[in-house]
């Protein structure tokens, strides 16, 4: 078998010698490294031979890093921007629902107000139905036979008059509008005093006062008020105010339209009248006026008689 060439520790002398001069050259190139920094820019500059090859092979690990934050990100804010849009519906629901208590609570108070002003007893009605047609303009309300109501009540909101019972159930009721075509209600006119009545229509929305007549002081924006005239609407609750005034077709009358004092399209709570009860039969006989009994002559009963006529002595 052949031997290996020049081994690095043989036993000879020229293996010694080839031992120190490796470690000559080694001290050497230290000691140059050392004073003037030859070996540390060789190593500079092959690292920056060598950095574009680091880049360049870890550009794929580098993407798809890249690529698993930046999908991670757009998921996250996808879903921080749908828990941010369902908070904000959240919250316009909820300001929305307390615009709207806040709009109801008020117009409680509104009837609340109305009640103690007019110190009368009215129950408070919640409307349920609406029926607003060509030919009937009704409301259904929460309260019947059985709460007490009955048909002829006048049913007010805290504006105005709304219109009167018609119809009862054991737990609802039906109320004619002022402006259904079948009502007519007596009025006057709070400037003049002048008394007339108030039609509905078929509009919905106005009043109708057909029979004015051409001689009476009428103008745009007079308010009218009940007259208490047949007796189911008291005296002095507003109805309505003028809009617009015309003559008739034929000339002899002026017809006014007027625009109802009560939010009928909007009102949801209403108020009953119980203290004015539609009158039955004719009307009680007045109580005589006289002069108190204690001031009454002596001797006079209840009726006077007449004088005598004194005759002449013969």
């Amino acid at each position: 078998m052949g031997q290996d060439s020049s081994p690095l520790f043989a036993g000879s002398v020229a293996g010694t010698l080839r031992l120190i001069g490796y470690l000559a050259l080694a001290v050497v190139l230290m000691v140059l490294d050392q004073r003037n920094g030859w070996m540390w820019r060789l190593r500079y500059g092959a690292a920056v031979a060598v950095e574009p090859l680091y880049r360049l092979a870890g550009l794929p690990v580098e993407g798809m890093r890249t690529l698993s934050v930046a999908f991670a990100d757009r998921q996250r804010l996808t879903e921080q921007n749908q828990r941010l849009r369902e908070d904000l519906l959240l919250a316009n629901a909820k300001l929305n629902r307390m615009a709207s208590v806040a709009e109801q609570n008020q117009r409680l108070k509104e009837l609340l107000d109305t009640q103690r002003s007019l110190e009368l007893n009215v129950q408070l009605a919640r409307v349920v139905g609406v029926d607003l047609g060509a030919y009937r303009h009704r409301l259904m309300l929460n309260v019947g036979a059985r709460d007490g109501v009955k048909p002829g009540q006048p049913v007010i909101d805290a504006h105005g008059v709304m219109g009167q019972v018609v119809e009862t159930l054991p737990t609802t009721s039906v109320v004619m509008l002022v402006t259904d075509p079948n009502n007519a209600l007596p009025v006057t006119i709070e400037r003049t005093g002048l008394r007339t009545i108030a039609y509905g229509s078929r509009d919905g929305d106005r009043l109708s006062l057909p029979t004015i007549p051409m001689a009476a002081d009428v103008r745009v924006g007079d308010r009218l008020l009940t007259s208490g005239l047949g007796g189911r609407f008291p005296p002095g609750f507003p109805v309505g105010r003028i809009v617009q005034t015309a003559p008739v077709p034929s000339g002899m009358f002026l017809e006014a339209q007027a625009q109802p004092a009560a939010d009928i399209n909007r009102s949801e709570d209403v108020l009953l009248l119980h203290d004015q009860a539609e009158p039955v039969g004719p009307p009680a006989p007045a109580t005589p006026v006289g002069p108190p009994a204690e001031l009454a002559p002596a001797g006079a009963g209840s009726a006077a008689s007449p004088p005598r006529a004194r005759g002449r002595t013969p």
